[in-house]
């Protein structure tokens, strides 16, 4: 390089160092505000690192998430056990536990309960929980509590959790709780400390994909992650679906229709989001008047009665072949995702009813196709493009959709790493060897890193651009393709044997073969690859997947490759369950190391509310580490030291007068 461009290079970069240090004295116009801040900073650098809480694959299941969330994985118990240790009964911790989880709900049932003293029990309890938050509360600065504390109870809370019990302030500390509930106040303290207690036991939230689908409660699930301060979501297929029928692309928004029928769940689409799908009923009312759609019937379908399921199976059937016909467009005007071979539905010879796969000609099981041209059998009808239309606009002018929808691209990426960890859902595309693979899309090559970051911009394109329409339908139909493209990082098969389920009785043809990454996972020669193709140190660095259940039942174990890749699918989809034989892992990673817990089928709210069934957890520790963990090891760490560095020189700036104080 020439040494004059050099040296404009070097002259540029230390502009622009001193201008960065410049715009920091806007917020710490002098020295006394500086050094206050890094004494702060450095003080903070070395509290015990905050609780992470990692959970996959919900779909839709949002009691057992809510009840997760609200015991934390078993956190809460057992800051509970750490705190009273033998002082309290297991029947006293059990009680106490679901009054930290549902605490108007459970004060109300021991209200009525004539052998209990309740004003009595409301004192006990409240000293109890003072301790519990005075536990959960010891990793954080005053101000963090302070930020999370209730209004009407900030001053008292942060009162009750800097006294001792015990020396001269134990009569003013009890004094306090007495007056609490001598002026009814008591069961609303409770419940805005039980509140912060819950907060306080996870510093950050880490979802790894499909909130979406299965379940009856998605949109339950995003109005409760909203509420959340610290959180990232890493999508899955089954959000990328949904994120790709919010920004109206129609056979995205077949599909998310189709599964909600074929599962029976109706609930999120209709009441949840109030998508109207009566056009729907009455296209395939008309359609499909006397066809049975045996293959249509719904699964999970107990609280329907019979007249319900067959015009679930109507519907069901309706836009199953709507989908197929639109998914074939996009696979002829998008020659790179080359699926051709996914061409199912201009393959079958309609006149016979038959389709040839791989030099094999299977009879089709179904009959009747009202709605197919068989000149051109992926041509919409008229009546079909007018179904779809209105469809779309349900989609679209959907305004908790559409909120929804935006935070999971505000919270959301197809990746992240945080605190040596690499967390996405599906998989990194691999060769048979086990070496990255390269894909070829929209005319573009790349593999790892850059392919994940590729679909990623794509994503945001699809749902944002609003100028450049045949953009953003390339992005749109992208994100079909990370639905069930061969090389989708969010998929991992061969294909999504959909048509075949559906209309072929042979089994074989069901088959979706997985990508080499899942054989490799256990491999940890190629997780170190993956972990350095993100930056990571692979000494001290692990991948967390969802995505694929661990089938516990068939000896299954969700620890990969020497621990450095764990999969936490463990089912926490009741679809799931008679499979993995489990019902979800969840992952603690404290100050002290990482925790792998595998859960029970939770029961339901009232049975915990009433009998205090929290759900069975069994606790591995994968990782303890030899010295705690504190905020100075982690990435927070690297921001605040950064911070300091930056702010020592504002110090040095001021002190040799490059910058005046308090001139802003």
């Amino acid at each position: 390089m020439d040494e004059n461009i050099l040296k404009k290079e070097i002259e540029s970069l230390r502009e622009l160092a001193i201008r960065h240090i410049k715009n920091l004295s806007k917020s710490y116009p002098d020295i006394q505000s500086a050094t206050t801040e890094i004494i702060n900073l450095e003080a903070i650098l070395n509290l015990p690192k905050g609780t992470e809480h990692f959970l996959s694959d919900i779909h839709g299941e949002h009691e057992a998430f809510l009840h997760v969330l609200k015991n934390a994985s078993g956190v809460i118990r057992r800051k509970i056990n750490d705190v009273f240790e033998s002082k309290l009964s297991e029947e006293d911790k059990k009680i106490l536990a679901t009054i930290i989880y549902y605490p108007k709900e459970k004060l109300k049932l021991i209200k009525k309960n004539k052998k209990v003293n309740y004003e009595l029990f409301q004192k006990k309890t409240i000293y109890d929980l003072v301790k519990v938050c005075r536990a959960v509360s010891s990793k954080y600065t005053r101000l963090k509590v302070r930020e999370v504390l209730p209004e009407n109870y900030a001053y008292i809370i942060e009162e009750l959790l800097s006294i001792q019990e015990t020396g001269h302030k134990e009569e003013y500390y009890q004094k306090i709780i007495e007056t609490i509930v001598s002026l009814n106040r008591g069961e609303d303290f409770i419940e805005n400390i039980s509140r912060v207690i819950k907060r306080l036991a996870v510093k950050r939230l880490h979802i790894i994909g499909d909130i979406y689908d299965r379940g009856p409660g998605a949109e339950i699930i995003m109005d409760r992650l909203m509420k959340h301060k610290f959180l990232d979501i890493q999508w899955g297929n089954h959000d990328i679906l949904w994120m790709a029928a919010a920004s109206g692309h129609e056979a995205s928004i077949a599909n998310v229709i189709r599964i909600s029928l074929r599962y029976a769940n109706l609930k999120t689409l209709e009441n949840g989001y109030g998508i109207n799908l009566m056009p729907l009923s009455t296209f395939a009312s008309k359609y499909y008047d006397n066809d049975e759609c045996k293959n249509f019937r719904p699964k999970n379908s107990q609280k329907y009665d019979e007249d319900e399921i067959k015009l679930i199976s109507k519907m069901h059937k309706a836009v199953t072949i709507i989908q197929f016909k639109l998914e074939s467009e996009i696979i002829k005007r998008q020659k790179s995702f080359k699926m051709e071979e996914r061409l199912l539905i201009e393959k079958t010879d309609f006149n016979n009813l038959t389709i040839k796969l791989n030099d094999k000609t299977y009879k089709l099981n179904d009959q009747n196709f009202p709605t197919i041209n068989i000149k051109s059998p992926s041509k919409l009808t008229k009546a079909e493009k007018i179904l779809m239309k209105k469809l779309k606009e349900s989609f679209l002018s959907n305004e908790k959709l559409q909120k929804h929808i935006k935070y999971l691209y505000l919270k959301g990426s197809m990746y992240l790493t945080y605190n040596n960890n690499l967390m996405f859902h599906g998989e990194i595309p691999l060769n048979e060897d086990g070496s990255l693979k390269t894909v070829k899309i929209n005319n573009i090559a790349l593999k790892g890193k850059k392919l994940m970051d590729y679909f990623d911009k794509m994503c945001r394109i699809a749902y944002f651009e609003q100028e450049n329409i045949k953009l953003k339908q390339k992005a749109q139909d992208l994100m079909w393709y990370l639905w069930c493209g061969k090389d989708s990082p969010l998929f991992g098969k061969s294909k999504m044997a959909t048509f075949e389920r559906y209309f072929i009785n042979d089994k074989e043809t069901h088959k979706e073969g997985k990508n080499p990454y899942f054989k490799f996972r256990e491999n940890e020669y190629t997780v170190n690859t993956i972990l350095r193709e993100f930056g990571l140190d692979e000494n001290k660095s692990r991948i967390i997947n969802g995505h694929v259940p661990v089938k516990v039942k068939k000896g299954e174990h969700p620890l990969k490759a020497n621990k450095k890749l764990i999969v936490i699918d463990g089912g926490f989809s009741k679809a799931y369950q008679s499979v993995t034989g489990i019902a979800g892992y969840t992952l603690i990673y404290n100050s002290w190391g990482l925790l792998l817990a595998s859960h029970e089928p939770f029961t339901s709210v009232k049975d915990a509310i009433k009998n205090e069934t929290d759900i069975r957890s069994s606790i591995i520790l994968l990782d303890k580490v030899e010295k705690i963990t504190k905020i100075k090891d982690t990435d927070q760490g690297k921001e605040i030291s950064a911070l300091i560095h930056d702010l020592k020189k504002l110090v040095k700036f001021y002190k040799n007068g490059l910058i005046k104080e308090n001139e802003v």
